[in-house]
């Protein structure tokens, strides 16, 4: 019998976080569900995609604005990769007639892809009464820093009424609540579900934790500064007492950046370079301490593996997110947050005590909700099988 199709939206940019939130959700919506991801970037060599999801590559568009975009083909004009774009957003809702249209970030983030969204949420609300359950789909906080900050809350808040039937935010609201990072001066009028965190499944480590410290950054696209620091001070530390460093750049270090690493560590038999490794729960479980930023799928990598933790979180201009979940976290008891000016060449000193202050932390026991892919398809599959479901409008 053919199963109900959901149609996924994603658009990912810097890191991999959305990325891998996305093939989470996924993964366990194919338990439910025919699953079409429309994916709006790279795709980092090395994640495969999850079994039994179809995934439709939309041309590349970066977030910032200009000139010209680079595809698989060359170049291409941003007037007509847009055009493009839209046409694939249109045509696949009018080929699988999904019964859920699910929107990573938007209305919440994502502005410059109103767009393309926009007429997809319109094209959908015209099917009627064969329309999709639409969705948007966000994770525990979200930048709150804007200098409109007001008017693209309540421009966000005005479109989720208008065509949205639900928001899946995916916190345990023991850590983060929506109404913290979303203040729209008139309410939502749909149901906001707090679904619990999106995490990699709960795994026991195999092996006892080692000696080695494991250096991360995501995709690592914005990781040079941390990897620079941590080598820097690690070198500085006294040889008989400091630990190996196992740092994994990620697919998305920029090349002359690894180069630079490479050279930097040249002859040094305690630091291990690898470019990327297709499991890093796995690799922070063997560890005796992980050294990252705090984007959300590093932070449930650390929460699931148990590992003693220090992170610094990417906090460049208005993106506070990292640093307000570090926070959150730190005050849990979870992981040790350290402050990012301490990657400043000058304070490597500074740095260095920070880190050795790590080597006798310990997590507190976290009890936090990790089943968040779980009960995304739960609450889709009882909104489908009850309407009323849908229009019951919860406390964001």
């Amino acid at each position: 019998m053919k199963r109900d199709c959901l149609l996924f939206y994603c658009q990912h940019s810097v890191g991999m976080g959305h990325l891998m939130r996305a093939f989470a959700l996924a993964r366990a919506f194919t338990t439910r569900f025919d699953v079409v991801l429309l994916n709006g970037g790279p795709l980092p060599p090395g994640i495969p995609v999850p079994a039994g999801v179809e995934v439709i590559d939309l041309p590349p568009l970066g977030t910032d604005d200009g000139h010209v975009v680079v595809g698989r083909a060359g170049v291409m004009d941003v007037t007509a990769a847009k055009a493009q774009r839209r046409a694939l957003l249109l045509e696949a809702l009018a080929r699988f007639r999904p019964r859920v249209l699910l929107i990573e970030l938007f209305p919440f983030g994502r502005k410059k892809f109103a767009f393309e969204l926009l007429p997809l949420l319109k094209a959908a609300r015209r099917l009627g009464a064969g329309r999709p359950l639409v969705v948007s789909s966000v994770r525990d906080l979200l930048v709150a820093a804007r200098p409109d900050q007001q008017q693209h809350d309540d421009r966000a808040a005005w479109l989720c009424n208008r065509y949205f039937d639900g928001v899946l935010v995916h916190a345990d609201e023991r850590l983060a609540r929506l109404d913290e990072t979303f203040r729209p001066r008139r309410p939502l009028r749909i149901p906001v579900v707090h679904t619990g965190l999106v995490a990699p499944p709960q795994v026991a480590a195999h092996a006892p934790r080692g000696r080695h410290w494991v250096v991360s950054a995501g995709g690592g696209l914005v990781g040079a500064p941390l990897f620079n620091a941590i080598v820097a001070a690690h070198a500085r530390w006294p040889v008989a007492t400091r630990p190996p460093l196992r740092v994994i750049a990620g697919p998305f270090l920029p090349e002359p950046d690894w180069q630079a690493l490479e050279d930097e560590v040249a002859g040094r038999t305690d630091v291990e370079l690898l470019r990327s490794v297709p499991d890093l729960a796995a690799e922070m479980r063997t560890a005796a301490v992980s050294l990252s930023q705090c984007g959300y799928n590093t932070a449930m990598d650390l929460l699931v593996s148990g590992v003693p933790a220090g992170v610094v979180p990417y906090a460049v201009g208005r993106e506070d997110e990292q640093q307000n979940r570090a926070l959150r976290l730190e005050q849990m008891g979870l992981v040790r947050a350290l402050s990012p000016a301490l990657l400043a060449p000058q304070r490597s000193a500074e740095l260095l005590a920070a880190l050795q202050t790590l080597a006798s932390f310990q997590p507190a026991p976290g009890g936090l909700k990790l089943d968040g892919a779980a009960a995304s398809v739960a609450w889709l599959d009882a909104a489908l099988a009850d309407p009323a479901v849908a229009r019951k409008v919860c406390a964001a």
